[in-house]
């Protein structure tokens, strides 16, 4: 008698392999394409995330396994539509981690951060993926592909040999293991950084307290009420505290502990000290260039943006230190004498900057930060950033109440063309907190593109604001505050309005120097004079600002520029240092070896010191490429033109190539094209330079 035959074994379905674990988490099922973030809790990620792996590596080594030809849909178009459960757990997981993190939340962050390395690893070095990709790459003229194909597989084929695709097997091991290990400092750079800042604070009360502006005393009671001291007042490291605190206290030694600690965050012995890590960082980044074929890691992260070559970022930024240094050098002449006046034999330190730059900005211009904030309500900036849009773009707002968020701060709107039809969701998730990182960002629970699946053809995009604002009844900006606001939105709309058909170029999936052009731009509307006459409305008086206040304002927008640009510049012309260098056996000292050779001002500081320059070193983001706002900016002066050149701000033609070739174009087409196609020309600097007031 012969034994029946065994059934094949089948593989696991995607179904099977997301079994047990919380739907909600794979399958949004909220309103306006949001998840139900009620029905997901933090220990819920951790089996989400080893499932949407394995199906991740099942879908990838599916598209590598098949015996068809490569072609454009079935290797290309496959992939675009491959991993989605792991995209969802990590735009879920990582919002959580950045904007609302806790124990377990940062010990999961720790533990996964390897693992999800490893797993790309696996993919980038899958070598009959490479193949199938690669055989593309090749016969890429042949494809008849149209301009947005053709620059999504230019993606993915230098993605892959970026990532190791043609190394022999002995480095891809080697590559893997210094990914690995990148991505866990990276991640513990970042939560010793919001270590510093949430376990320091700093008591204020009696007479220091009441000679602090009103805005800044309610923000400081609403800090001490999150960490639990009712009725007190605290100075925190949060910028939206900290800043206004060393610009208005009277107390020199109080300015001087609250801006020592602000400066020292990373760099406070123990176990949340950076240096260690930002050395281990560096070394590794050099030894991954080195494999990949380049000569240090500026060359590697150069590739493929705008600028192409350290030399070209070089020199533009040496080209603005020069100028920048030079004006520092006058304006703290100037702060000296106020010093002197005042009868005091101390040097100008960096403490005391900001302090006197605000004496002299209410002497030189008749007002100062604390006269300009009423007119600046957290709710009238967000309603002025939305009325631009309107105006340029057409788009509208709706904000939807009652809908379960990962915060109980965060708002949602929805975001409606001129026919009403909903294009987009949008949260705002605007105040400082202890378990937020510092700073301010947009990212995406989903991008937009067309590509068709389960749920019709393609998805509308779902874009969130993160911002560390002080908390007050009202809320009050400061300027910068209200430039940030409009900042992260700019980069909002570049997500909501994007128009492609493929996820991979979708957004701001833009090279680093272009991404802060939408941003960046966006800000000047701010101070357009017909959105300050309607929005700028004093918080008690219900008075719009007066236009002496504006025309003051406008006369000192680059009063005190030599300062800012030295704080930003020198924090870029560190970060390319340490990537163009090599092997570097002292971070600290070859930091300061460097502002050496620069001829740093002693009463100013590098904007982001490395020990704390999450920019750079949480993460790979801004790596030889903090240079980038700025490139932007060059970018961005320029664009306005086009509009002053019109005569009107909200000139209607250059409003729709404005939409159609920069906001939404995402990475579709060669950033330089596309600008062109925008403003006829690439930019000189010299509009940059004149807006910083360094002509």
């Amino acid at each position: 008698m012969t034994a029946p035959k065994k059934a094949p074994k089948k593989s696991p379905t995607r179904k099977d392999q997301l079994r047990g674990v919380n739907p909600e988490i794979f399958a949004w099922s909220g309103k306006y394409d949001l998840p139900r973030f009620d029905r997901i809790e933090d220990r819920d990620f951790r089996p989400a995330f080893e499932a949407a792996m394995r199906a991740g590596l099942a879908e990838i080594d599916a598209i590598a396994g098949r015996k068809a030809k490569p072609g454009f849909k079935n290797t290309v178009v496959a992939l675009e539509k491959a991993e989605n459960a792991l995209n969802r757990v990590s735009a879920l997981f990582w919002n959580r981690a950045g904007a609302d993190t806790n124990d377990v939340i940062r010990q999961l962050e720790r533990d996964i951060t390897p693992k999800l390395s490893r797993y790309a690893s696996k993919i980038a070095m899958n070598g009959k993926l490479f193949q199938r990709i690669d055989a593309l790459w090749v016969k890429r003229g042949k494809l008849k592909l149209s301009r947005e194909e053709e620059r999504v597989l230019e993606r993915y084929w230098k993605g892959y040999v970026k990532s190791g695709a043609r190394l022999a097997r002995k480095q891809q091991k080697q590559l893997a293991a210094i990914n690995e290990r990148l991505a866990a400092l990276g991640t513990r750079f970042g939560q010793n950084l919001l270590a510093d800042e949430s376990n320091w604070q700093m008591e204020i009360e009696g007479a220091v307290l009441s000679g602090l502006p009103s805005f800044l005393v309610q923000a400081m009671a609403a800090a001490a009420e999150e960490r639990g001291l009712a009725s007190r007042h605290v100075v925190t490291l949060s910028r939206s505290i900290v800043v206004p605190f060393i610009t208005f206290c009277e107390d020199r030694g109080l300015r001087e502990a609250a801006f020592k600690a602000w400066a020292a965050r990373g760099e406070n012995g123990g176990e949340t000290d950076n240096r260690a890590i930002l050395a281990e960082i560096l070394s590794l980044r050099h030894r991954k260039a080195k494999l990949l074929g380049y000569e240090n890691y500026a060359e590697l992260k150069l590739d493929n943006t705008m600028a192409k070559t350290p030399a070209a970022v070089m020199g533009l930024l040496e080209s603005v230190w020069e100028k920048a240094v030079a004006k520092a050098a006058d304006e703290e002449k100037a702060l000296a004498g106020l010093v002197a006046k005042e009868g005091r034999n101390h040097a100008l330190a960096a403490w005391d900057w900001r302090y006197y730059a605000e004496k002299l900005r209410a002497e030189k211009f008749d007002f100062s930060e604390g006269e300009l904030k009423p007119y600046f309500p957290l709710d009238q900036v967000i309603a002025a950033a939305f009325d631009v849009a309107n105006r340029l773009f057409g788009i509208s707002f709706k904000e939807r109440r009652g809908i379960a968020t990962y915060h109980r701060d965060v708002r949602v709107f929805t975001v409606h063309d001129h026919k009403g039809r909903r294009i987009a969701t949008f949260l705002g998730d605007y105040f400082a907190r202890a378990s937020k990182r510092s700073g301010a960002w947009m990212s995406a629970f989903q991008s937009q593109h067309k590509l068709a699946g389960k749920g019709g053809k393609g998805q509308k995009p779902v874009i969130y604001n993160v911002m560390n604002f002080a908390k007050g009844d009202p809320a009050l900006l400061s300027l910068d505050d209200a430039r940030t606001l409009f900042h992260e939105f700019g980069h909002a709309l570049h997500g909501m309005l994007s128009d492609v058909t493929y996820p991979s170029v979708s957004g701001t999936s833009v090279s680093r120097d272009f991404v802060e052009l939408p941003s960046q731009l966006y800000e000047h509307w701010l101070m357009v004079p017909e959105i300050l006459s309607k929005y700028a409305v004093h918080a008690e008086t219900g008075k719009p600002i007066p236009k002496e206040l504006v025309d003051k304002v406008i006369a000192a927008e680059t009063f005190n520029s030599g300062f800012d640009t030295v704080e930003f510049t020198s924090s870029a012309l560190v970060d390319m240092a340490y990537h163009m260098a090599g092997e570097i056996d002292d971070p600290m000292a070859f930091e300061a070896a460097q502002l050496k050779k620069y001829a740093m001002p002693a009463a100013i500081i590098m904007r982001h010191r490395s020990p704390h320059f999450a920019h750079v070193f949480s993460g790979d983001g801004y790596s030889a490429g903090y240079y980038s706002y700025m490139w932007s900016e060059v970018l961005d002066a320029d664009a306005f033109r086009a509009f002053t050149e019109k005569g009107d701000p909200f000139d209607a033609r250059t409003a729709r190539r404005l939409r159609k070739h920069i906001y939404s174009a995402g990475g579709a087409v060669d950033p330089e094209e596309t600008y062109i196609a925008f403003r006829g020309k690439l930019p000189e600097p010299d509009a940059m330079m004149e807006g910083r007031g360094l002509v």
